[in-house]
């Protein structure tokens, strides 16, 4: 079946395809959630000379303040309107005072429909057309809509702010193809704004809720990871060297490659340098390599290696290092994992370190989630045929807790950096503690100490 792309970043992947023409999609959600600007960045994108898109409004904005509103987007181009792109108020036929009122706006929607055969056709706000008749009617206006329109090549859009008790009764709802629930939720330290969709006949679309932003272009939507293929892991064997001194000695000849290694141990033990230490490997062994960092900066990360005599900027400089820093503040899982799926496409990236899993979990603020969302982001990793290293922290005395979300067991290799205290002397341990399918794990391991007061 031929589909309509939507034009929007992320959401043909979402819907399955994008739209069929001939459906109604219903887009709900409160007002400010971006359903008027996700629908006119669709009509930009799929108007032609040949065929144009038609917005028809109600009682919603003026079309003067609607383009004022919609000239800072890029998908937005005032050289179509009227062309392409066409404006049409259905305020005043509604308003009539005289019966079949809604008969007109039927026949107006649908002939437009059916004699011009735009590619899409969006009424905003079709809810309100509830405040102008009473439920049968409705009923039976948007019943004649929907089937003539199913008759045509155009996509129609209803668009409205609907509750989730209307969308649970509405008959827009019970009637149309496809309904797609935009929401805005206020969070600390950012808010998040989703779509789901509801419902959607004859296609295998994405579950679950989808982060999407509005920026200068427009909606971008970003697939929820759990529910995309990671595809299986590229076959690869043999052991690849981590570089930190010992380590590979205790691993039998190194890290298996393409396997999930986490790093676990208390602040300052060491985690960062040893990530560090991974990629310099890499990067000596002509390896492209990715560095996901949440507080250290990509200048702050080329000086740290520069201490330890590994030069990390000319590798940054000729992109054979990748380093996203993505600061707590702008975390978002989802966002995250579009980032890391961008970079890996291309297949040339070979090592992986993301630093930390803890600001991962406070990012989430969905414990339910993590797990599912972690297996996905280390099965893409791996399908890539990338070999991927994860920090984690633990507390600095006492028993080394699980990883925080509680997901050791999705990696092949524990390793466990501790302190311990020698009279006057602080040092540091450090213990491979699962090495999966290998026999040739040793238990620790002494690292460099330091005098205490």
């Amino acid at each position: 079946m031929t589909r309509l792309a939507t034009g929007v970043p992320g959401l043909d992947v979402v819907l399955g395809g994008g739209l069929e023409p001939g459906s109604v999609t219903v887009l709900a959600g409160a007002p400010g959630t971006g359903k008027t600007i996700l629908a006119q960045q669709m009509c930009f994108a799929d108007a032609t000379p040949q065929r144009r898109s038609v917005n028809y409004t109600t009682l919603s904005e003026p079309h003067t303040k609607l383009v004022r509103h919609l000239a800072p987007f890029g998908f937005f181009a005032p050289q179509v309107l009227g062309s392409r792109v066409e404006y049409l108020h259905l305020g005043d036929l509604i308003r009539q005072d005289q019966a079949g009122r809604m008969r007109s706006l039927v026949d107006e929607v649908a002939s437009k429909a059916l004699d011009e055969n735009p590619v899409l056709v969006v009424i905003d706000s079709a809810k309100a057309l509830r405040d102008f008749t009473e439920d049968r009617e409705l009923r039976m206006v948007f019943y004649d809509l929907i089937s003539r329109v199913a008759h045509t090549e155009s996509a129609l859009l209803l668009l409205g702010e609907y509750t989730q008790e209307e969308m649970a009764s509405g008959v827009e709802f019970a009637l149309a193809d496809a309904i797609i629930h935009l929401a805005y939720e206020p969070r600390e330290p950012i808010d998040r704004r989703w779509l789901r969709v509801v419902k959607m006949r004859g296609t295998h679309h994405l579950e679950g809720k989808h982060t999407f932003r509005i920026g200068p272009g427009g909606l971008e939507v970003f697939p929820r990871i759990e529910t995309l293929s990671t595809g299986p892991a590229t076959e690869v064997t043999g052991r690849i060297r981590s570089g930190i001194t010992g380590l590979d000695e205790l691993m039998g000849g190194g890290i298996g490659t393409a396997e999930a290694t986490v790093m676990l141990g208390p602040s300052g033990a060491g985690k960062t340098i040893c990530g560090l230490r991974f990629v310099a490997e890499g990067i000596a062994q002509d390896e492209r390599c990715l560095y996901v960092t949440f507080q250290d900066t990509a200048e702050q990360l080329v000086k740290m290696a520069a201490g330890f005599s590994w030069d990390l900027s000319t590798a940054t400089e000729s992109g054979k290092l990748v380093v996203h820093h993505v600061p707590l503040g702008e975390l978002d899982l989802d966002l995250l994992a579009a980032r890391i799926r961008q970079d890996l496409a291309g297949g040339s990236i070979r090592r992986v370190v993301i630093d930390s899993l803890a600001e991962m979990v406070f990012a989430a603020r969905e414990s339910d989630r993590f797990p599912a969302y972690a297996r996905s982001l280390t099965g893409i990793i791996r399908a890539a045929g990338a070999t991927l290293l994860v920090t984690s922290e633990t507390t600095i005395l006492g028993p080394s807790p699980e990883p925080v979300g509680g997901v050791s067991f999705l990696f092949h290799n524990v390793i466990l950096l501790r302190y311990i205290e020698m009279t006057y002397i602080t040092g540091r341990t450090l213990s491979v503690v699962k090495m999966r399918n290998s026999t040739t794990v040793r238990t620790s391991s002494p690292s460099r100490s330091t005098r205490t007061a």
